[in-house]
């Protein structure tokens, strides 16, 4: 999975290095969620009229993988936000 850039907390400055490898891997997993959201979804099926064969079955995941990353990178649905503050006070409790 590409690496999603660093997380910055809402007043812009960059995380404390735990935190931040908390935030990439709450938003990893909303792009997977979001992925398998957009592949159920039908996003990336093509009509019968254009059939772009094996190699487009094969690697039209890979589109959807990129896709949802980017929508994560615009901000995403709050999932990677609510995951990582529960990732982080389940650290806390510790």
């Amino acid at each position: 999975m590409i690496p999603i850039p660093p997380a910055a907390s809402a007043v812009g400055s960059v995380l404390p290095p735990r935190e931040a490898a908390l935030m990439e891997a709450a938003q990893n997993l909303e792009a997977v969620f979001l992925a398998e959201m957009l592949q159920s979804a039908g996003l990336g099926q093509t009509s019968e009229s254009f059939g772009g064969g094996a190699g487009e079955q094969q690697f039209g995941s890979f589109l959807i993988q990129e896709q949802a990353k980017y929508i994560v990178k615009g901000g995403g649905i709050g999932l990677a936000q609510s995951l990582f503050e529960a990732l982080k006070a389940q650290e806390n409790d510790i």
